[in-house]
């Protein structure tokens, strides 16, 4: 792959600058930047900005709706979102199961889910974690019993992102209990407003309502909203994965981290001298840039190969990039030192205009506990290990 860019592509990185310095609103860039909370209505308005222009689904094909970029161009977009500092939009509904119903979903689904994704008329969590089956998927039980033309879904997930605020959640279910574990397992799309859904938050040590649990009782669900074949979720579910565990690497948005990595240590005075020109902190700074640098090149390998679609190479792209992640938060929390001991959640969530002490430093000891779970969710870094070696090592 030739890694240097062509005219056409710095045209189109100039394009996208334009459009995203005058259309990002100053109070959403202020927000991702400084690392305060978003609230829904932050992701549904940039998410609608985004479709408006046509380009809230870089991976999606033309005839579904999509702008039609090349690996190179979605590559170049993800840089300048993160160099701008825009909200992210959501992968659950555009990158994770639209790509599932595009693939294996009929016709009907196709075009009825998909408007309705990119308008972000609905929004999608992702029903597959279980209290018994976490990296052990295949382990779930939540069932799935058919009834003339409907399924009776009982069960439970936990760990459900956002599902406070879902209209629809995709959700694995077991449809056949007499069978190998990952043979009896189908996708469902499900309504998130259908009688008998109860959603129960999980407050996390950031005391931020991100994750739930969701618990399903004789929940009725027509039939035509299965995906494919009865009983053959379990192929649905890699497919998917693989397109998630590619956008967790998030490359763009480490850079932009990294860069206010290097400011705020270079703001920090150690002995009369800024902690970034520090030597042993300064020596950990230049190993995670370079680590950072290798895995852009390895991400621009798979993307080029995108139009295979996503394989085992995934499961690299994800275990780096979530370590390079905790890597940045724990060297920004090292640079705040004490400065990042007080919790000012009136800060965090937008209701005071600065915090108690410094406000770059306030919300890093919260961002360094959310990203702990980087590399547990997409598949915890254990089982991508176990893929690597037995997928690409051969092992």
């Amino acid at each position: 792959m030739d890694l240097n860019y062509s005219a056409e592509d710095l045209a189109f990185r100039d394009s996208v600058r334009s459009f995203l310095d005058q259309n990002l609103p100053a109070d959403l860039q202020q927000k991702v930047r400084k690392h305060l909370r978003l609230a829904k209505d932050d992701y549904v308005r940039w998410h609608k900005t985004l479709a408006k222009q046509g380009w809230v689904a870089p991976g999606w094909p033309v005839e579904f709706g999509g702008p039609g970029w090349s690996a190179v161009q979605r590559h170049i977009w993800e840089e300048e979102c993160a160099r701008a500092g825009t909200p992210p939009i959501l992968p659950f509904g555009v990158n994770m199961v639209a790509p599932v119903i595009m693939a294996f979903g009929s016709q009907a689904q196709k075009d009825y889910f998909l408007p309705r994704i990119l308008s972000c008329e609905d929004w999608w969590c992702q029903g597959y974690s279980e209290p018994g089956a976490g990296s052990d998927l295949a382990s779930l039980k939540t069932t799935a019993v058919r009834d003339g033309d409907h399924y009776i879904v009982n069960g439970q997930k936990t760990w459900t992102t956002l599902a406070q605020h879902a209209d629809m959640i995709f959700c694995l279910v077991r449809t056949d209990s007499g069978v190998r574990k990952q043979e009896g397992i189908s996708f469902l799309l499900m309504d998130m407003h259908a009688p008998g859904i109860t959603v129960r938050p999980i407050i996390m040590l950031d005391e931020d309502h991100e994750v739930n649990e969701v618990f399903f009782d004789n929940v009725r669900v027509p039939v035509e909203n299965l995906v494919g074949q009865e009983n053959k979720g379990w192929t649905y579910a890699k497919y998917l994965l693989g397109h998630e565990r590619t956008g967790i690497a998030a490359v763009g948005r480490s850079k932009r981290e990294l860069g206010f990595l290097k400011r705020f240590a270079a703001a920090q005075s150690v002995n009369g001298r800024p902690l970034l020109a520090d030597s042993l902190f300064g020596a950990k700074v230049a190993a995670l840039e370079i680590e950072l640098m290798a895995l852009e090149m390895t991400v621009l390998r798979v993307l080029s190969q995108a139009h295979k679609g996503p394989g085992p190479e995934a499961s690299v792209l994800k275990v780096r990039g979530t370590e390079i992640q905790q890597t940045l938060t724990e060297l920004m929390v090292e640079a705040a030192g004490p400065l990042a001991l007080p919790f000012d959640p009136a800060y965090l969530e937008g209701d005071t205009a600065h915090s108690i002490l410094d406000d770059d430093a306030a919300p890093l000891a919260a961002h360094y506990f959310n990203v702990r779970k980087t590399s547990i969710y997409g598949g915890s870094n254990e089982i991508q290990r176990n893929i690597i070696t037995q997928m690409i090592l051969g092992l």
